[in-house]
């Protein structure tokens, strides 16, 4: 009889010790909850709830005119998107900017990394004078490149004559307007993806190649056989969020060369401002952003994949 009381006891102390963790739990989920809310609330006012309101306008007829917002148009906006060159033109040149500004932007800043991991004198220097541009915002980065680029007076132009070189249109020539928007985008955002790579780098143990130097590598084969596939995940990471950011293009050209000229600078992101604040088109507009919303969302995905696959063929 003792020994049934005795188990009756245990068992109802290790309920109670049990409920008592449980509450102490949930204590501590609502605790957090509650820090957490005041985020929660205005990530939904300040996002969420303008995304939905957004998409519904790309049904209607919104205009900041005041005139039709109430007239609904089914798919009208959106086949008109798809049917409208200015836009496709506006595509064309977002997809160029990133075709051309993203692996150079990779390379180099891996090339910037692997100086400033160097064994050299000062080398904080470096790394302070690679990053730095990146903190600048980009009106600052604007000013500073819109008058390197100017005819006549600016520096780069003036470098070109005193060689007995042409100036060059950098701003109004079609043929180079592009090409001067990605240079200044290096430039300004070189620094966020080499401290990336330069994080990698340092998580890469030195015993490694120490290890591969008794083995007689040399420095091309141990970065050949050794840091590029040590970098992997941290490559994988450069390219989709530079990818994403570039496809994102928007205040470099916008005030830069607003767009200019003959529009062979002026990005999707521009071509919807421009329709929503200027022809006050704000349902168009908004069908236009979830058109290029998909685009972004499909690049985001493949790129996805291609990591998926690339992952479980280094597993095999």
């Amino acid at each position: 009889m003792s020994e049934v009381m005795l188990e009756q006891k245990s068992a109802l102390h290790s309920r109670q010790a049990q409920q008592a963790r449980t509450r102490a739990r949930w204590r501590n989920e609502l605790t957090g909850f509650a820090f957490v809310l005041p985020f929660l609330l205005a990530y939904a006012i300040f996002l969420i709830w303008p995304v939905i309101l957004g998409f519904r306008m790309s049904f209607f007829n919104w205009s900041l005119a005041g005139t039709g917002t109430d007239t609904f148009l089914g798919l009208s906006n959106y086949v008109e998107a798809l049917g409208d060159s200015n836009l496709w033109g506006a595509l064309g040149n977002t997809l160029l900017f990133t075709i051309i500004s993203t692996p150079i932007l990779v390379i180099l800043s891996l090339v910037l990394a692997l100086l400033a991991n160097m064994a050299i004198p000062a080398r904080w220097l470096f790394r302070l004078a690679f990053f730095a541009p990146y903190v600048l915002p980009v009106s600052v980065v604007i000013l500073i490149w819109n008058w390197l680029y100017q005819p006549g007076y600016g520096l780069i132009n003036s470098m070109l004559t005193t060689f007995g070189l042409k100036e060059v249109g950098w701003l109004t020539d079609p043929n180079a307007a592009m090409m001067s928007v990605v240079i200044v985008t290096i430039w300004w955002t070189v620094g966020f993806n080499f401290l990336l790579y330069l994080a990698g780098l340092q998580q890469i143990p030195q015993e490694t190649y120490e290890a591969a130097s008794i083995d007689g590598a040399n420095a091309w084969s141990k970065f050949i056989s050794m840091t590029i596939p040590l970098l992997r995940n941290t490559t994988v990471t450069v390219v989709i969020l530079q990818v994403i950011s570039s496809l994102q293009l928007f205040a470099q050209p916008f005030l830069l060369t607003g767009g200019g000229p003959n529009f062979v600078t002026r990005p999707v992101l521009q071509y919807v401002y421009e329709t929503a604040f200027t022809s006050f088109r704000i349902g168009f507009a908004s069908a236009m952003s979830y058109l290029f919303f998909l685009v972004v969302l499909i690049v985001t995905i493949v790129q996805f994949i291609i990591l998926y696959r690339g992952e479980a063929k280094g597993n095999e």
